[in-house]
């Protein structure tokens, strides 16, 4: 995930673009710093996703087979 001073560094560009507005500096690093951000989250919720197993009320495993298969893929390496 992106560094704490990172995520930060967004917020306070969002702030000041709404306040005052950016340089063209600023801008352009807001753009890069919500690149990185949105890498970094989509790879997050990949694995998250990727990882979940689902069982019905009955207690039985109904995780689709796509699923399955990467995670299967991940053990084997």
């Amino acid at each position: 995930m992106l560094s704490a001073e990172k995520i930060a560094r967004i917020n306070e560009l969002s702030k000041k673009s709404k306040a005052e507005g950016l340089t063209d500096d600023e801008k352009q690093e807001q753009v890069n710093l919500r690149q990185e951000y949105l890498k970094a989250f989509r790879s997050s919720m990949k694995n998250t996703v990727e990882a979940v197993r689902i069982f019905d009320p009955e207690g039985n495993e109904v995780t689709p087979k796509k699923i399955k298969d990467i995670q299967n893929k991940k053990r084997m390496h």
